[in-house]
Formats: structure tokens, sequence, C-alpha cells
């Protein structure tokens, strides 16, 4: 039995991601004065950009404040990783390209969503030429809250039609991308090790599969 669809996370589960994102994190959080651990940062991989910085800037400034301060650091984020995936390096997570054609082969719809902004989420698409890879791609600001919030998820399945929420797979590499698997009731909430988080934080996080990445997708859909 395979999926009707399969909601995929972005980077760290089929882009590779080498710190970049984190990299932008401590640039923005740093020039703001908005203070953070690694700890901090770690548990909010998967998250919505914005959501994040609204929620750490809440702990220096009054209600205010934060929004503005917020949208500032987020500009600077931004800013830091178009700079670096303008003229850096982007690629997939190795295998990734070869497992969603052969989903796509075999009748599964494919969905991408991240916590970027339209923007980013194009030019990256753009640089990895996975244009016509997909049949949907989501950006935090299609929904109105991100992960561990399932409102991506039931956003894909009405524009692609697909009624039944047990037939959607959701693949991740945090825990976020699994908890809106979970939410959103998916009949298969999957997680990858090939980004943000270890077997440890993962497997303890609910979930019916974890492999090792998207690559290993086929072979659990009997698409090898």
């Amino acid at each position: 039995m395979r999926p009707a669809l399969l909601v995929t996370d972005f980077a760290g589960t089929t882009m590779r991601d080498d710190g970049t994102v984190l990299a932008a994190y401590r640039v923005a959080l740093n020039e703001f004065e908005i203070p953070f651990s690694e700890d901090d940062l770690a548990a909010r991989r998967g998250a919505s950009k914005r959501a994040v910085f609204r929620e750490l800037a809440a702990r220096v400034h009054g209600p205010d404040d934060v929004n503005a301060v917020a949208e500032q650091a987020l500009q600077r984020f931004e800013q830091a990783l178009r700079q670096e995936y303008e003229t850096g390096e982007v690629a997939e997570i190795p295998g990734a390209q070869n497992a969603l054609d052969r989903l796509k082969r075999g009748g599964v719809k494919l969905a991408l969503t991240t916590g970027f902004d339209r923007g980013l989420l194009d030019l990256l698409v753009s640089r990895l030429e996975w244009g016509t890879l997909f049949d949907l791609t989501l950006a935090s600001s299609d929904a109105p809250a991100g992960r561990p919030a399932p409102f991506l998820i039931y956003r894909a399945m009405i524009e692609l039609n697909i009624g039944d929420v047990r037939q959607v797979a959701v693949l991740g590499d945090t825990p976020l991308d699994l908890q809106s698997g979970m939410n959103a009731r998916a009949g298969w909430v999957i997680g990858v090790l090939s980004g943000a988080h270890r077997v440890e934080t993962l497997g303890a996080t609910p979930h019916t599969h974890l492999l090792p990445s998207v690559a290993d997708l086929p072979r659990l859909f009997g698409l090898d």
C-alpha cells in the first residue's frame, strides 16, 4: 500500500543543509540583540521562521515592540540566507530526486513544504531544477500557522484534492515535522536522519517510521 500524497519538508529532508540556516539565525539574532541558545534553535528547526523570531523577541521586548523587532530580524535572516543560497552550493540530499521521481511515477502526488518565505522557496527550487518535480510547493505564508500545526498538510490536501488524511504520508527531519504529521492524523509519519536531529531525538517523537533518508522511501512503498 502506498500513499496518494507525500507532504515533505525541504531543508534537511530533501535539500542538504550544511548549517546555513543556523548561521543565518545567529547573524539576525545577534544583530538585533535577541538572546538565544543553540538549544533554542535546535528545538525550533522546521518551524515558521516568523514565529521563531516573534517567540524569541518576546523574551526581551514588550507587546508594543515585539512584532516590529521580529520582522526586522526576520528580514535580516532572509537576507543572509538569500546571499548564501544565490552564490553558494545548493544540493539535494543524495538520492532525493530519484526517490521522488519513483514515487511520482508510482502515482503519488508530491507537495513540498517549508518554513522559508516564498521568495527563498522559489529560489531554491529553481537552483535545484525541481520546477516540475512537485505538484505543489507551500511556503510559510501559505498557512495560518506553521509546524507543529497541521495546516500546511491540510492545505496540500485541499489543493491536490486528497480527501482522506489516511492516504497522506508526511516526511521530515525534525520533531516539529513529525508532530505536524501526527496532529494531522496522517497515515504515515516518517522521520529521516539526514538533517537536524539524530535517532535519539526523532525516535522519542511519535512517528510511524524512521528512515536513513528520503532515498529509502521507494523501498518503503514497494517502488524500488
